[in-house]
C-alpha cells in the first residue's frame, strides 16, 4: 500500500519502527484519509490505535485554529495512553497541538487551556461532556473526525447515553471511526443512527487464538486464588506479568499480599486517587514494576508490549474478557504464556473455553513445573442412586417457599456431589494400588 505521508509523520514512523503496517491499518488508513466512516473490529495486540492516530495527523492543518479530529476512550488509562502516542509527532512537528480532556485534572486549569483551540483532542466522555455541552468551553462543534475507541467498553460501562449526547450536537457531515473488539446488538442500533454507510473492517492478524501463547491451567483444588498464586510465582520469573482478577476488592487484596510478600506490584482500579494513578502509569511506562494485578475493564486499552505473562484468578462472567486477557501477551512475535487459576467454579466456562483454546495441565511442585492430570470438564456422571437423590431434591414438592429453601436445596445438592468426588477419588486410588501390586508381582516372578 502506497500512503505518501508527511515527512514528519515518516519520521514518527521510523521512530516508532513501523517497517510494516499491520493489515488494520492497511485497511482503515486509507478509509480515514478518505472520510469514510468505519467499524474496526479487532482484537488486542493488533496495532488499531495508529490505524487511526496516524490518518488524523495526517488530515491536521496547523493554520487552523480550530478543533479538527476527536478521540474518545472510556477509561482515563486509556485517554492518557492515546495522548502520549499522539503527542510523539511534537518531536518532529511541534505546531499540532494536542489536549488530553481527562477526569482527575484540574477542571477551572484546563477550562484556561482553551483559550486556544488544539487541533486534536482525546478525552473521557464525562469530562467531553461536562466541557462541550454544559460549559461550552470546548468547541468539538467544529471537527470533522470522531474515533471511538473500545466502543463495547463504552457500552458496558454505561457512557454510551453522554456520547450519544456528544455526537447531537456535532456536524451532521462528521465522519465516525469506530474500534471495538466486539460489535454487540445495542451497540449496533447505536452506530445505525450516527454513521453513514460504514466499512466493516475486521482484522485477524494478532489474534489471541496465537500458537505462540501458551495456556496452562492451574488446578486450586484446596487453595485460593490468592493461595495458589503465592505458590506458582516462584516458578514464573517474568518480565512483566499481569494478573487478572474479577473485582476491585480482590484486585486490591491480591496486591496488598503480593506486596506483603516482597513483590513489586502495580495496581489498577478506578478507587485510585490521580496521583497514585500516574505513579501506577508511569511504573508500567519504565517497567520499573513486573507485576501488575488490574481488572479487566480497568487494564482494556492498555499496550504493554513487554507482557510475558498473563495470569487470570479464575475466569471473568464475559468470556470474551479472558480472549483480551491472553492477548496481552505473545505480541509482536514474541512467545507468551497465559495461566488460568481455577476452581471448580469456573469448569463451566473452561468448557466453553475449550472449544477455542487448546490447554496444558500443569502445577508447581517442589520448585518445578510438572505436568498434572488434565482435567475432565464433561459433565459430571453421578452414580444411579446419587442421580436418583438429587432428582428427588430437583423434584420435591413445595406447597410453601421458604427463606433460603433454594440455598438449602443447592447445598443439599452439592453435599451429594462431593461424596460423589470422595468416593470416585477413593475408588481411583485402589485401582492405582491394585495395579501397583500387579506391577511388583510381575517384576518379582521375572515376567
Amino acid at each position: 500500500m502506497n500512503i505518501e505521508f508527511r515527512e514528519d509523520i515518516q519520521k514518527l514512523m521510523e521512530y516508532r519502527r513501523f517497517d510494516q503496517l499491520t493489515p488494520i491499518q492497511q485497511q482503515a488508513i486509507p478509509l480515514i484519509l478518505k472520510g469514510r466512516d468505519i467499524v474496526g473490529i479487532s482484537a488486542t495486540g493488533t496495532g488499531k490505535s495508529h490505524a487511526f492516530i496516524l490518518p488524523l495527523l495526517q488530515k491536521v492543518d496547523v493554520t487552523s485554529n480550530t478543533i479538527q479530529s476527536v478521540i474518545i476512550a472510556p477509561t482515563r488509562e486509556l485517554a492518557i495512553q492515546l495522548y502520549k502516542m499522539t503527542s510523539e509527532i511534537n518531536m518532529f512537528n511541534p505546531d499540532i497541538r494536542i489536549k488530553l480532556i481527562a477526569s482527575g485534572k484540574d477542571k477551572e486549569r484546563m477550562i484556561e487551556s482553551l483559550s486556544v483551540q488544539p487541533h486534536i483532542v482525546i478525552g473521557t466522555v464525562g469530562r467531553l461532556k461536562d466541557l462541550f455541552v454544559d460549559e461550552n468551553v470546548l468547541r468539538l462543534d467544529n471537527a470533522y473526525t470522531v474515533v471511538i475507541d473500545e466502543a463495547d467498553m463504552t457500552l458496558e460501562m454505561g457512557f454510551i447515553d453522554e456520547v450519544d449526547m456528544i455526537l447531537g450536537k456535532l456536524n451532521r457531515r462528521l465522519q465516525i471511526a469506530v474500534f471495538s473488539a466486539t460489535v454487540p446488538d445495542q451497540l449496533q442500533a447505536f452506530l445505525r443512527r450516527y454513521m453513514y454507510r460504514p466499512v466493516i473492517i475486521e482484522a485477524k492478524e494478532a489474534s489471541p487464538l496465537n500458537p505462540q501463547i501458551e495456556h496452562v491451567l492451574v488446578n486450586c483444588r484446596y487453595s485460593s486464588y490468592q493461595e495458589k498464586l503465592l505458590k506458582i510465582l516462584p516458578g514464573i520469573n517474568p518480565y512483566v506479568c499481569m494478573i487478572f482478577a474479577k473485582t476491585k476488592k480482590e484486585v486490591i487484596d491480591t496486591s496488598r499480599l503480593l506486596k506483603d510478600n516482597g513483590y513489586d506490584v502495580v495496581e489498577i482500579h478506578g478507587d485510585l486517587k490521580d496521583r497514585e494513578r500516574k505513579q501506577a502509569l508511569k511504573a508500567i511506562g519504565t517497567d520499573a514494576a513486573s507485576y501488575i494485578v488490574c481488572s479487566d475493564i480497568m487494564a482494556r486499552g492498555l499496550d504493554i508490549e513487554s507482557v510475558s505473562h498473563v495470569i487470570s484468578l479464575g475466569l471473568p462472567s464475559n468470556l470474551d474478557y479472558y480472549t483480551h486477557r491472553c492477548g496481552r501477551t505473545g505480541r509482536s512475535g514474541r512467545t507468551g504464556t497465559s495461566y488460568i487459576l481455577f476452581t471448580s467454579g469456573d469448569i463451566p466456562a473452561l468448557r466453553t473455553l475449550k472449544e477455542k483454546f487448546t490447554f496444558v495441565s500443569r502445577d508447581y511442585r517442589r520448585g518445578e513445573w510438572v505436568e498434572a492430570r488434565d482435567f475432565d470438564f464433561r459433565p459430571r456422571r453421578h452414580s444411579k442412586e446419587a442421580s436418583s437423590e438429587i432428582q428427588m431434591i430437583r423434584n420435591r414438592p413445595v406447597k410453601q417457599v421458604k427463606p433460603g429453601y433454594r440455598k438449602k436445596r443447592k447445598a443439599a445438592i452439592e453435599s451429594i456431589e462431593r461424596r460423589e468426588r470422595r468416593l470416585a477419588i477413593k475408588q481411583k486410588i485402589r485401582e492405582e494400588q491394585k495395579e501397583r501390586a500387579k506391577k511388583a508381582q510381575r517384576q518379582k516372578g521375572g515376567y
